[in-house]
């Protein structure tokens, strides 16, 4: 308890899902929470404020980290959690991605995570400190077969990846740590579409060996927890899977 007592944390996509468990932990392990979530609900303790925050504009983001500089004066974490799947809008096989499912995926996955990089980072090389943890996707590390081949997806999340790392080695001087994680199966409502898929369900042995099962999402509240509080003070771009065991077969 108390790993992140008082520390400020901003935590997008805090209202479901991985974002929601890990708002969660967060504040039994004494974090001052602002969840970002553009279907804001109410705050669920004291420590906690909720702004409704569309990440994929990059003046929604700007306005909000203003306004947890009024609320805090500072920011110690950043956990960039909010995304998701692109299907509605086209995704698929480079074929036959649309270009709104291109467009748009990249702008959810890639884009949201660059904006709240961005003016987060203008706060804590002011600071001279601070911690940034990223939710990929084990399919920005291995392709996907015909059950997951969401090519904008893929590189949206390789994209992050990519960018955490960049972070992590330009800003380490500066006392700036940034890592990233990426989850396999977790039952969200993302995954909601593969949770109600009979093929997918007989899959999950040879794609998730370790527990043959979906993966929960304070699963991943856990590895940000670590990535997050200063057991990991030594750790920075590293790219930490909870997937498993989909990424090691």
């Amino acid at each position: 308890m108390n790993r992140l007592k008082d520390k400020v944390a901003i935590i997008t996509g805090g209202g479901s899902g991985i974002g929601l468990a890990t708002a969660q932990l967060f504040l039994e392990e004494g974090a001052r929470v602002v969840t970002f979530d553009i279907n804001a609900t109410a705050a669920t303790s004291p420590n906690e404020r909720v702004l409704r925050v569309d990440v994929r504009s990059a003046s929604q983001v700007e306005t909000a980290i203003q306004q947890v500089m009024k609320f805090h004066n500072r920011i110690d974490i950043l956990v960039n959690v909010a995304g998701g799947s692109g299907r509605k809008w086209g995704d698929g096989p480079i074929d036959s991605c649309s270009l709104d499912g291109w467009d748009m995926t990249l702008a959810l996955n890639l884009d949201s995570v660059f904006y709240c990089c961005k003016y987060a980072l203008q706060v804590m090389l002011e600071q001279e400190y601070g911690t940034i943890v990223n939710v990929a996707s084990v399919l920005g590390l291995v392709g996907g077969d015909d059950d997951f081949a969401t090519h904008a997806y893929s590189a949206s999340k390789g994209a992050v990846i990519s960018l955490t790392r960049s972070i992590a080695s330009y800003y380490a001087p500066r006392g700036i740590r940034a890592n990233v994680i990426c989850p396999g199966l977790i039952a969200t409502p993302m995954s909601q579409r593969a949770q109600e898929s009979e093929h997918i369900l007989a899959r999950l042995p040879q794609l998730q060996p370790l527990t043959s099962s979906f993966g929960a999402p304070k699963d991943v509240a856990h590895a940000a927890l670590y990535l997050a509080a200063d057991e990991s003070a030594f750790v920075t771009g590293s790219v930490l899977t909870v997937d498993g065991g989909w990424t090691v077969r």
